[in-house]
């Protein structure tokens, strides 16, 4: 997510911290550099403009911290200027005073439309809410059997027939009062291209269930021409806000970082892979904290917290803190971590993690044969590793259809990262949460963050 833009942005400021002094010139070829990094990650040309003269009239004749050097000064003011610049503030969600909360999707064919529907239903039913899924989508062959599909596998019901886009919004928002569902999400059809009777139907659909919010699915992947997809759409509809959607496939960033500016409509939510889990609330300062490589603590603990199962958990850390982590314990903690999604992507989260593992190919088959290892191991060996002598190696690696030295390579980095871990004090991040409410409205400490280990 964002890889180009980042290396830029880090080169930089690379640069930029081994300047003691910096003078006016300093500035322009910062601020010459950064220009040329966002064109290359398509970002729109007025928004750069913008972002860069904003930057600019802060920057220069900068009234310098005592608590910060120069180099620091000019960083934190691009940060709170990629903040403004993809949108500010967290767009909050309100519901109806009378049920059910209506929710539009719009968008083009392609742009994930219906899986971001069933995705958005997923992240509601986590908000405690009842949603009912629309499918009039009727354009699409086998539309409405996708959105079933993904209703099934979330346990939400969908609505659908086999009329008109129109009467079947309407007779779900019927249904959903009927069922007592306080959510009503309806998939739209999308065309290959903006055509008008694309946008007929969508401002008719709109009419008949005069939605409380309507958000714009588009693919961030196709950069400039999803600005330009929602500015056209925004001018046929009174838009609330933006799903982006294969936001891990943006290694560029240009729509996330102008659709807000062009469209005056703040990004609402991302969608960060295949996965239904894999959908959160779009936080304009935790993205602008990703961009520059200061990494995004606070989306990694509720992650955390949303996969972990809290006793294990606390289980795990009084282990951690007694010295008495072991292979089970790791087992079962590499099964929590993959319901966290993408293992770059958590990677990307924490700070401090170096490039060269940020970019590092996670092989979901080597991850494969990590386990496939530990699972060949007797009970005894897994609490114990220390009795895996030379004998126990070979039945292991024949067990597991690897090699000795591969056996080898994780006994070794496994009792180097029980090393780190008892230092670096991972096992709170497990059941702390930084500088945020608990569930019982408890406030704890910032958790301190190890690192992932490599095992290959």
């Amino acid at each position: 997510m964002f890889d180009s833009l980042s290396d830029r942005f880090d080169g930089i400021f690379t640069r930029l911290r081994g300047r003691g002094r910096l003078t006016e010139a300093d500035v322009d070829e910062v601020l010459r550099e950064i220009r040329l990094a966002l064109l290359e990650a398509d970002v729109n040309i007025r928004v750069v403009r913008g972002l860069v003269s904003r930057i600019r009239e802060r920057t220069v004749g900068i009234d310098l911290s005592q608590s910060l050097t120069p180099a620091q000064q000019v960083i934190k003011i691009v940060h709170e200027e990629l903040i403004a610049t993809l949108g500010g503030e967290t767009l909050k969600i309100s519901y109806a005073s009378k049920p059910p909360t209506v929710v539009l999707l719009a968008g083009l064919q392609g742009s994930g439309k219906t899986t971001a529907a069933g995705k958005l239903a997923r992240w509601f039913k986590h908000q405690g809410r009842q949603p009912l899924l629309v499918g009039a989508d009727l354009q699409r062959p086998a539309a409405v059997q996708q959105l079933r599909v993904l209703g099934s596998q979330i346990a939400v019901p969908v609505f659908s027939e086999a009329s008109d886009p129109v009467s079947v919004a309407a007779k779900g928002l019927e249904e959903a009062k009927r069922l007592g569902r306080d959510v009503l999400i309806v998939d739209t059809a999308g065309r290959l291209s903006i055509d008008a009777a694309l946008m007929a139907e969508v401002r008719d659909i709109s009419a008949a269930v005069s939605p409380n919010y309507t958000f714009l699915v588009i693919d961030a992947m196709t950069g400039q021409d999803a600005v330009a997809t929602a500015e056209a759409f925004h001018e046929t509809l009174d838009l609330d806000g933006v799903i982006l959607t294969k936001l891990d496939g943006d290694a560029r960033g240009g729509a996330a970082l102008s659709v807000k500016e062009v469209v005056g409509k703040p990004i609402a939510f991302a969608s960060v892979g295949e996965k239904l889990s894999e959908f959160e609330t779009f936080h304009p300062d935790r993205m602008a904290s990703r961009i520059l490589g200061m990494g995004d603590v606070l989306t990694l603990i509720e992650k955390a917290e949303e996969a972990f199962d809290q006793k294990e958990a606390e289980r795990a850390a009084e282990a951690l803190m007694e010295g008495r982590y072991n292979f089970d314990d790791f087992l079962e903690h590499m099964q929590q971590m993959k319901k966290m999604g993408n293992l770059q992507g958590i990677l990307g989260m924490i700070p401090g993690v170096p490039k060269e593992l940020k970019q590092a190919k996670i092989d979901d088959a080597e991850l494969g044969r990590v386990e496939a290892i530990i699972r060949s191991m007797t009970a005894a060996e897994r609490q114990d590793p220390k009795l895996i002598n030379g004998s126990r190696k070979l039945r292991i690696a024949n067990g597991s259809g690897s090699t000795t030295t591969q056996v080898n390579a994780l006994l070794k980095q496994f009792k180097e990262m029980q090393v780190q871990l008892s230092a670096m004090g991972m096992g709170r991040m497990l059941n702390k949460k930084r500088g945020k409410k608990g569930k019982k409205g408890g406030r704890t400490t910032p958790p301190k963050l190890g690192s992932m280990p490599n095992f290959n």
